[in-house]
């Protein structure tokens, strides 16, 4: 299996934990979308797509079987992230200096 694409839309939102949404292409056959990245106590990580229970709890709707699944994942969503970051970094940048 391998993810053949990545795509991390940032989110700026005031006093909110989540900084991003991600979609997975693994294939180029089959996506998963609705890839949330948070950021915790301990540092930025990935909460897969999920629903609310009829009790109030969450289920997630997709999600990695194996640890060196949900590693490639967060690697690959990580990437992502740190250059949509970069980007935003170097535009604010070159605002200031015009």
């Amino acid at each position: 299996m391998t993810i053949t694409s990545v795509n991390v839309r940032k989110i700026e939102k005031e006093n909110s934990r989540m900084k991003g949404i991600a979609s997975v292409l693994i294939d180029d056959s089959f996506a998963v979308h609705d890839i949330r990245i948070i950021e915790g106590d301990k540092g930025i990580f990935i909460a897969m797509p999920s629903r609310k229970t009829a009790t109030g709890g969450y289920r997630d709707i997709a999600h990695p079987i194996s640890p060196e699944v949900r590693k490639m994942f967060e690697d690959a969503i990580m990437e992502e992230y740190e250059k949509v970051e970069h980007v935003d970094f170097v535009e604010e940048k070159n605002e200031v200096e015009e």
